[in-house]
């Protein structure tokens, strides 16, 4: 990829709150990258200004759970990472070697019938790799579970952490402005991040100037594939209020703004091959490419990803491969944070590219 090697100082280590007195979720930077070539860099708290009236933030509703867990397969020592809830019960899973810190490392799944041991007495079975060829993910079946899984993570869960964190963090540290409790349980295994930086203040300010929220729900799964591979299936939800909200921004001339890439993938899983949307719901294993491309979106706010991350492909969906490379260049020489602390990135189409090449569809 044309993104070099992160430098370790650019990496977010604890959550903004936590850099200094006074500060807030929203004390983060903005960057951002225009289709045209433009990049700016503002405070996040600037958003507001670079909205219009009439503009529609889509935003995952997703709540994150507690979802890693302490537990022992024979006589080893394991952390499992909640992933993803089945529909018959069963529930993706991860299986990590601690490294010390709170932090894990990689390990393959398996073996097919092997029992989890989990805290006071329960316990998963291994069943099968949640795809072929994949064996990260497990599939794996709750045995000698009292209240099900989303008790277990409630009474012994912590939000999954990587190696590039300082230190573990309570769990409304992981927990966005946005985030409501679902019924049954289920939710992301790790933050819907992009949506972080949100206060109800930065809300309330943005509702005043004519932008709307649009809510949606994907329930992430882990996103620490080695290879960066693309994202597995994950279960999604848009609300017929959602899908008429989007609509009608679109037929009167707003734009419309994913709040990180998990809401432009439930978004354009439900839109038919004209951008309308419907409601929709269930599984989506849609990977959005250039050559896809969207059909919704007009622009994407997200976190920095890392130089392998699929996700940059998504990004070049949006606003095209040269705005993605500067947008990149910048942050690199402006010294912008990476991952789910870190400071964001608004990705805008090419309006004047966009209209281009729709007057030449239409031809």
């Amino acid at each position: 990829m044309y993104i070099p090697d992160i430098p370790p100082e650019l990496l977010a280590r604890v959550p903004a709150e936590q850099r200094g007195p006074g500060l807030g979720r929203d004390a983060v930077r903005l960057l951002v990258s225009g289709g045209g070539g433009e990049v700016s860099l503002h405070a996040f708290r600037e958003l507001p200004e670079l909205m219009r009236a009439g503009d529609v933030l889509v935003v995952n509703t997703s709540t994150t759970l507690a979802a890693a867990v302490d537990a022992r397969l024979g006589g080893e020592e394991l952390v499992v990472h909640f992933s993803t809830r089945g529909d018959d019960g069963r529930w993706a899973v991860e299986l990590r070697a601690p490294a010390g810190g709170g932090t894990t490392r990689p390990r393959a799944g398996g073996p097919a019938g092997a029992l989890v041991e989990l805290p006071d007495g329960q316990g998963l079975v291994l069943e099968e790799p949640l795809a072929a060829g994949a064996d990260q993910l497990w599939w794996a079946r709750p045995v000698r579970q009292r209240d099900g899984v989303p008790a277990l993570l409630r009474a012994y869960g912590r939000p999954i952490r990587y190696g590039y964190t300082e230190r573990d963090q309570p769990l409304s540290a992981h927990q966005t402005v946005f985030a409501v409790p679902a019924a049954d349980g289920s939710g992301s295994a790790e933050m819907p991040s992009a949506g972080r930086p949100f206060t109800a203040e930065l809300v309330a300010r943005l509702v005043s100037r004519g932008v709307q929220f649009a809510p949606l729900t994907l329930h992430t799964g882990v996103s620490s594939q080695e290879a960066h591979e693309p994202p597995y299936p994950e279960r999604y939800e848009v609300p017929a209020t959602t899908a008429w909200l989007v609509n009608a921004a679109r037929a009167s001339g707003g734009r419309v703004i994913a709040v990180g890439t998990t809401a432009v993938r439930a978004l354009e899983s439900a839109a038919d091959a004209r951008g309308v949307v419907r409601p929709a719901g269930g599984w989506t294993d849609l990977v959005v490419t250039p050559e896809r491309g969207v059909r919704v979106v007009e622009g994407l706010l997200t976190g920095l990803h890392e130089p392998e991350a699929s996700h940059l492909l998504m990004l070049e969906a949006v606003a095209g491969r040269a705005a993605v490379r500067l947008g990149y260049a910048e942050a690199l020489a402006r010294l912008c944070l990476w991952h789910e602390f870190g400071d964001v990135h608004l990705l805008l189409k090419d309006e004047k590219r966009d209209g281009l090449n729709c007057s030449r569809n239409a031809q």
